[in-house]
């Protein structure tokens, strides 16, 4: 039986909490990582009722996109939803673990599926993040290379977009002297020893530095390890915020936000005025995503998927664009599928559900 660690260590390795934002609270709210998982109750949100459902289907480990602590707690006296939520999940020992704004920012995260519903191709981040990557740089004997190399693969080194084991190598000679107290793995103390030496270099997650030393000083032979490693100003393709694509065919405006209502299920859709033309690239970006308004508008898109848009926010469109506000629930709903297909896929030994419950607070008459 997995432990709510393993589950919680699966998808963190999937979608980091480094990638979360400033503002968020994403990660294990509730709970001990050491229980057992019995069953999990996927949700978008957290409330009472998700844990009353959670109950009643013996689940004891709720996943939700959205944290049920948002702003942090002074009291827990049961006044508020939030703190009725979490009283009672403590009363019935049900873990809550979040997981939002870092999994808005991976290639195969919330913003992968919205793309999917709405059938668009050549799906990519739409504003990448930068200082995400380190680069590491070793230097060990052209016999060890190969070790050294796959050991670094398997922590976390050298995957690049949708490639793996990424690295340069090139051949030279290095130079050393061993010290009173050295144990060289070649050469003799107090002569200078010449080695022919691979150098090593790969580029890796910035969080994943830990468990790159790790390995890097596991696998090579040397006494003491000779590495550098340097902070990247590189855009990082694989993380960042919002998606654009194209669709298969263009449609005419209308037909398009035909499809939109009825791909995302939504009832009620608010955008700004058409702009007479055929649509082909669309920018989109699950829950609020007014601040990637320009950054949809460089990229060539013709609509501009998301929601919470405020009146005034309307405004910024300024014909160079349709803003399509779909509703924030709507826009995330099936967050919820993405989380099920990520745990059924990875565990077996306990039931994954999909709530039955609709947590949208917003109504349509």
């Amino acid at each position: 039986m997995a432990t709510i660690k393993e589950v919680v260590t699966y998808l963190e390795s999937f979608a980091p909490l480094s990638l979360q934002e400033s503002y968020d609270n994403a990660g294990l709210i509730v709970g001990d990582y050491q229980n057992d998982v019995k069953g999990i109750l996927i949700s978008l949100d957290c409330t009472e009722d998700i844990i009353s459902e959670a109950i009643s289907n013996k689940c004891n480990l709720v996943i939700s996109h959205h944290p049920v602590i948002f702003n942090g707690i002074k009291k827990l006296n049961g006044k508020t939803f939030v703190e009725r939520t979490v009283i009672k999940a403590i009363k019935n020992e049900i873990a809550i673990y979040a997981i939002h704004t870092n999994l808005d920012n991976v290639l195969d995260g919330v913003n992968r599926k919205i793309g999917e519903k709405l059938g668009l191709k050549n799906l990519r981040i739409l504003s990448p993040k930068k200082n995400q990557l380190r680069k590491l740089v070793t230097f060990c004997p052209d016999e060890q290379a190969e070790k050294v190399r796959s050991a670094l693969f398997e922590a976390g080194c050298g995957n690049i977009g949708r490639y793996d084991e990424c690295s340069f190598n090139v051949q030279g000679t290095g130079t050393f002297r061993a010290l009173e107290g050295a144990n060289p793995f070649v050469g003799k103390k107090g002569i200078r020893h010449s080695e022919q030496e691979t150098r090593i270099e790969c580029v890796f997650q910035a969080h994943l530095e830990g468990q790159i030393l790790k390995a890097l000083f596991s696998s090579h032979p040397y006494e003491t390890v000779a590495y550098d490693i340097y902070a990247l100003e590189n855009y990082n393709q694989d993380k960042g915020s919002g998606m654009i694509g194209e669709l298969t065919e263009e449609v005419e405006e209308k037909e398009f936000l035909k499809n939109l209502k009825s791909a995302m299920q939504t009832q009620c859709i608010r955008h700004t005025a058409l702009l007479n033309k055929k649509v082909k690239k669309v920018a989109i970006c699950g829950g609020s995503g007014s601040f990637l308004l320009e950054d949809a508008i460089k990229s060539g898109a013709d609509f501009f998927v998301t929601a919470d848009y405020k009146y005034h926010q309307f405004f910024d469109a300024d014909k160079r664009i349709v803003i399509a506000d779909i509703g924030h629930y709507e826009s995330e709903q099936f967050t919820s599928e993405l989380l099920k297909e990520l745990l059924v896929r990875n565990f077996s030994t306990f039931a994954v559900r999909l709530t039955e419950l609709v947590t949208n607070p917003v109504q349509y008459y």
